[in-house]
């Protein structure tokens, strides 16, 4: 396996003349390809803050973060948003779809973007439609369907370019129990049929249980990681709920 992203001694720092706050303390994070993992750690613990340098929203105060083989930190504007476009796919806790385009042309944007030939785009939108079981509403605009199918539709929206990696920001944090369970079973068929990479971030041990590692982040530092290896989901969830339970800050902060 390759890695796709590698984070070497990423440190975030805000403020300045005695008043510092560390968001990020030294982190050292590698994902491989075809991996599906979690971060996971208490209110202000700086695992959005990760998450918002992974998807090159943001900048470290000093590190290095390479994904796909490319220092982002060494791209202008322009070529960050042309990266992020080619190679990232987000999976935001509120959508982000644009009610005035039908489903089917919220998850055609990115391609759109990329200028991708016509029949090309259609073959792909109606197999990544049948991924995430919402074939039947591609000509629906966001506010008339439910919120689970918003959120699938957001999914496949990210997933439509074949980004070397999809970042997941809270994506059951708005879902009712059963919408949460389709979208993370469609995400862990994507992540092992077809070897999709994942990283999400999520304060639900429910959710964490369906990735195949779970990093822990405490204070801006790297606290441990499991690895699910041989264990069902329900055993990984009891393992997650024990770390959480060690972690402290507050259970209530982290699921």
């Amino acid at each position: 396996m390759q890695p796709v992203v590698e984070a070497k001694q990423v440190n975030k720092v805000y403020g300045g003349k005695g008043n510092v706050y560390t968001a990020l303390d030294q982190i050292d994070l590698t994902v491989q390809e075809g991996e599906f993992v979690g971060i996971m750690g208490p209110s202000g613990s700086g695992k959005s803050t990760l998450l918002n340098m992974l998807a090159t929203i943001d900048q470290p105060t000093s590190g290095d973060i390479v994904i796909a083989g490319t220092s982002i930190l060494k791209m202008n504007e322009e070529q960050l948003s042309i990266f992020r476009r080619d190679r990232l796919g987000f999976i935001f806790q509120d959508f982000n779809l644009l009610d005035t385009l039908t489903v089917r042309e919220n998850i055609l944007l990115p391609l759109a973007l990329a200028k991708m030939n016509i029949h090309e785009l259609e073959r792909r939108v109606d197999e990544i439609a049948d991924k995430f079981g919402i074939r039947q509403i591609l000509d629906k605009y966001p506010t008339h369907i439910s919120g689970g199918q918003k959120q699938r539709t957001a999914a496949s929206r990210a997933i439509v370019s074949k980004p070397s990696l999809i970042l997941a920001d809270e994506p059951t944090g708005a879902l009712d129990s059963k919408s949460a369970t389709d979208l993370l079973e469609s995400l862990r068929d994507l992540n092992e049929q077809d070897k999709s990479t994942i990283l999400m971030v999520t304060h639900d041990a429910f959710a964490a249980s369906y990735c195949k590692r779970v990093l822990f982040i405490k204070d801006g530092r790297m606290f441990t990681e499991l690895v699910k290896g041989h264990a069902n989901r329900k055993e990984f969830f009891n393992k997650v709920l024990d770390v959480l339970s060690v972690l402290g800050g507050g259970i209530s902060d982290v699921i």
